[in-house]
Protein backbone atom coordinates (compact mmCIF):
# COMPACT_ATOMS: atom_id res chain seq x y z
CA UNK A 1 0.00 0.00 0.00
CA UNK A 2 1.06 3.40 -0.77
CA UNK A 3 0.38 7.17 0.54
CA UNK A 4 -1.77 7.65 -2.46
CA UNK A 5 -3.91 4.48 -1.60
CA UNK A 6 -4.14 5.69 2.43
CA UNK A 7 -5.75 8.82 1.81
CA UNK A 8 -7.30 8.57 -1.36
CA UNK A 9 -10.78 8.50 0.55
CA UNK A 10 -9.85 11.45 2.84
CA UNK A 11 -12.68 13.79 3.52
CA UNK A 12 -10.22 16.57 3.53
CA UNK A 13 -9.04 16.33 -0.12
CA UNK A 14 -8.52 19.88 -1.67
CA UNK A 15 -8.47 20.43 -5.23
CA UNK A 16 -6.70 22.63 -7.88
CA UNK A 17 -6.03 23.94 -11.26
CA UNK A 18 -3.18 23.39 -13.45
CA UNK A 19 -1.08 26.44 -12.75
CA UNK A 20 -2.12 27.35 -9.66
CA UNK A 21 0.74 28.31 -7.03
CA UNK A 22 0.34 25.96 -3.74
CA UNK A 23 2.86 27.83 -1.65
CA UNK A 24 6.17 29.98 -2.67
CA UNK A 25 9.29 30.56 -1.27
CA UNK A 26 8.98 32.50 2.57
CA UNK A 27 6.03 31.07 2.93
CA UNK A 28 4.64 29.63 6.50
CA UNK A 29 4.62 25.71 6.40
CA UNK A 30 1.62 25.22 8.66
CA UNK A 31 0.77 22.28 6.29
CA UNK A 32 2.25 19.18 4.64
CA UNK A 33 0.75 18.04 1.27
CA UNK A 34 0.19 13.71 -0.11
CA UNK A 35 -0.51 13.83 -3.67
CA UNK A 36 -3.43 12.19 -4.70
CA UNK A 37 -3.74 12.79 -8.14
CA UNK A 38 -1.71 15.18 -10.91
CA UNK A 39 1.68 16.81 -10.98
CA UNK A 40 3.65 19.78 -8.99
CA UNK A 41 6.84 21.53 -9.70
CA UNK A 42 9.34 21.95 -6.69
CA UNK A 43 10.99 25.20 -7.68
CA UNK A 44 13.90 27.20 -6.10
CA UNK A 45 14.82 30.64 -7.06
CA UNK A 46 12.63 29.53 -10.60
CA UNK A 47 14.41 26.49 -10.94
CA UNK A 48 12.55 22.99 -11.14
CA UNK A 49 14.25 20.74 -8.57
CA UNK A 50 11.75 18.22 -9.14
CA UNK A 51 8.04 16.81 -9.63
CA UNK A 52 5.70 15.68 -7.37
CA UNK A 53 3.70 12.90 -8.76
CA UNK A 54 0.97 10.86 -7.52
CA UNK A 55 1.80 9.37 -3.50
CA UNK A 56 4.76 11.75 -2.92
CA UNK A 57 4.72 14.24 0.09
CA UNK A 58 5.62 18.02 -0.38
CA UNK A 59 5.90 20.58 2.28
CA UNK A 60 7.12 18.36 5.12
CA UNK A 61 10.37 20.16 6.05
CA UNK A 62 9.06 23.36 7.35
CA UNK A 63 6.18 21.66 9.05
CA UNK A 64 8.75 19.47 10.98
CA UNK A 65 11.12 22.18 10.90
CA UNK A 66 8.42 25.14 11.99
CA UNK A 67 9.89 27.35 9.71
CA UNK A 68 9.52 28.86 6.64
CA UNK A 69 9.28 27.28 3.13
CA UNK A 70 12.30 26.37 0.95
CA UNK A 71 10.99 26.13 -2.36
CA UNK A 72 8.03 26.84 -4.49
CA UNK A 73 5.17 24.03 -5.20
CA UNK A 74 3.16 24.92 -8.29
CA UNK A 75 0.28 22.75 -10.18
CA UNK A 76 1.65 21.81 -13.83
CA UNK A 77 -1.97 19.61 -14.19
CA UNK A 78 -5.00 19.77 -12.10
CA UNK A 79 -4.54 18.11 -8.92
CA UNK A 80 -5.82 16.80 -5.64
CA UNK A 81 -3.87 16.55 -2.49
CA UNK A 82 -4.27 15.84 1.25
CA UNK A 83 -3.38 18.74 3.80
CA UNK A 84 -1.63 17.66 6.90
CA UNK A 85 -1.38 20.01 9.73
CA UNK A 86 1.44 19.46 12.58
CA UNK A 87 -1.68 17.81 14.83
CA UNK A 88 -2.47 15.00 12.16
CA UNK A 89 1.21 14.89 11.43
CA UNK A 90 2.26 13.66 14.86
CA UNK A 91 -0.40 11.62 15.17
CA UNK A 92 0.29 9.92 11.98
CA UNK A 93 3.89 9.40 12.51
CA UNK A 94 2.98 7.56 16.09
CA UNK A 95 0.10 5.28 14.57
CA UNK A 96 0.92 4.56 11.69
CA UNK A 97 4.48 3.25 10.76
CA UNK A 98 4.20 3.04 7.17
CA UNK A 99 3.76 6.67 7.10
CA UNK A 100 6.45 7.45 9.39
CA UNK A 101 9.10 5.16 7.30
CA UNK A 102 7.91 6.99 4.10
CA UNK A 103 8.46 10.40 5.72
CA UNK A 104 11.68 9.04 6.45
CA UNK A 105 12.79 7.62 3.12
CA UNK A 106 11.71 10.90 1.50
CA UNK A 107 14.39 12.65 3.52
CA UNK A 108 17.22 10.77 3.18
CA UNK A 109 16.44 10.57 -0.55
CA UNK A 110 16.16 14.42 -0.72
CA UNK A 111 19.41 14.56 1.26
CA UNK A 112 21.45 12.37 -0.82
CA UNK A 113 20.57 14.45 -3.61
CA UNK A 114 21.48 17.52 -2.26
CA UNK A 115 24.61 16.00 -1.01
CA UNK A 116 25.75 15.00 -5.17
CA UNK A 117 24.57 18.71 -5.59
CA UNK A 118 27.03 19.99 -3.30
Amino acid sequence: MNLEEIFQNDPNIQSFTAGHTLFTEGDPGEYMYVVITGNLEIQVRGQVMETAVPGDILGEMALIEHGTRSAAAIARTDVTLVPIDQKRFTFLVQETPYFALHVMKVLADRLGKMNKIV
